[in-house]
């Protein structure tokens, strides 16, 4: 058989996958007859396209599918996790040949959902459809068992589900994490649990926005019928949605963030971070910086430099103070929205001043103070501080928004000090 090569291929289909965008989705290979003989994913389509045709062997059976590809079409994604579930949902509807043929007897992982009354969802390994369990659904099959684990992972913190079998007796460690809404001791009722579950399974069928349209719909009712926490519930899983199928940063910083509230016990995934930082020597050319992070990435929209005027010598904690003052004051006379959390670089006497002014002012923001020689973590109100592992993805959050404070503030300072010599 003789191995197609790019170029000598059709004009028309070369010039199509030379087209594809280098991001990452899914890829239908059809043959002449307009049919779906292939389904896959790929980091990059262009690239794993143009793969397909490098003029070298595959194997006899990938050889034999791309002697028959005669058009190929692709659905764009935003992430591989999004591309994979896709992947799988396009595979059920068209039953492509290769797909199947290309499996070589493996084994590969499904996602098994239960038909109990609380159905419990599992990744499992299959060969033949024989193995199948009467009464569950299966989806896939997906060719990478740990991104699909993965997928799962972020699906189950916005849509809590059990994985123990049999009941235990008493709660498990996964409610505590707010993975599983506890059906055991009766803390979520089946019809509220088959709503989660039907969210999942839309999920995986690839009706991402219907489910969107649907939530949103829902989260809509319950506020004008004043159910405030229950739509704040759906308004964080449509944010939770979103992650899931955005870039891969912001899956990371859904990651980050959701450590970081449930750490320091917000009420909610803090969207907009703000961090007050001073600089300052020997007391002269005293300056604050406030750098704003949205979604785990910079806002320089939102940066905003200090001139400290109310404060003479070295006194960083009252510093501090009139920085929270100003800029926490402005906002609400000018009705503007606060930020989820505010981080102040030091220790207790600079969270203590912030937290003062914040409350003379009238402004109900959670606020913390990071200090660098031990990355210890202050809450209002205690004396002990939190110590997080060094490899803590909330404190890595931190971390990089109290960095970019600093190197905003130093560079502030640095542009004064230079005016100053220059005059």
């Amino acid at each position: 058989m003789q191995v197609r090569d790019i170029g000598n291929m059709d004009a028309g289909l070369k010039e199509k996958i030379s087209s594809l965008p280098l991001t990452s989705g899914v890829y239908l290979m059809k043959d002449a007859g307009g049919n779906v003989i292939y389904v896959g994913k790929a980091v990059s389509l262009r690239r794993r396209v143009q793969s397909y045709f490098r003029g070298k062997t595959h194997n006899v059976k990938t050889d034999l599918l791309v002697s028959n590809i005669t058009d190929v079409d692709y659905i764009s994604t935003h992430s591989e996790a999004e591309a994979l579930i896709l992947e799988a949902a396009l595979v059920k509807q068209y039953q492509p040949r290769y797909n199947i043929e290309l499996k070589d007897g493996k084994s590969y992982p499904f996602i098994e959902i239960t038909g109990e009354e609380f159905p419990r969802i599992s990744v499992v390994r299959i060969a033949s459809p024989e193995q199948r369990k009467s009464g569950c659904f299966y989806f896939g099959p997906y060719v990478d068992a740990a991104l699909i684990r993965e997928a799962l992972t972020i699906i189950r913190k916005i849509f809590p589900y059990r994985t123990c079998d049999p009941f235990p007796r008493k709660s498990c460690l996964y409610y505590s994490l707010g993975l599983c809404d506890a059906p055991c001791i009766g803390e979520i009722s089946p019809q509220d649990y088959h709503r989660n579950i039907k969210s999942i399974v839309m999920i995986l069928e690839g009706h991402k926005d219907e489910l969107y349209k649907t939530l949103k719909e829902e989260m809509e009712y319950l506020a004008s019928i004043k159910e405030f926490e229950a739509a704040a519930n759906l308004r964080d899983q449509l944010r939770a949605i979103g992650a899931l199928y955005s870039s891969t940063g912001e899956l990371n910083y859904f990651k980050e963030a959701e450590q970081l509230e449930r750490i320091l016990t917000l009420k909610r995934m803090p969207d907009r971070i703000e961090c007050i930082d001073i600089s300052t020597i020997m007391g002269e050319l005293s300056v604050g910086s406030l750098v704003s992070f949205f979604n785990g990435k910079p806002d320089k929209a939102n940066y905003r430099r200090f001139r400290i005027k109310e404060v003479k010598g070295i006194d960083d904690v009252r510093m501090v103070a009139e920085v929270v003052r100003r800029r926490y004051g402005r906002l609400k006379r000018e009705a503007k929205a606060f930020p989820d959390l505010i981080v102040i670089d030091g220790g207790l006497g600079q969270l203590g001043a912030a937290a003062a002014e914040l409350k003379a002012l009238g402004c109900d923001i959670p606020v913390i103070s990071l200090a660098k020689r031990e990355e210890e973590v202050f809450v209002p109100g205690k004396r002990a501080s939190i110590l997080l592992s060094k490899d803590s993805l909330a404190l890595k959050l931190l971390q990089r928004v109290r960095d970019e404070a600093h190197r905003f503030a130093i560079s502030y300072h640095r542009k004064l000090r230079d005016k100053k010599v220059f005059e």
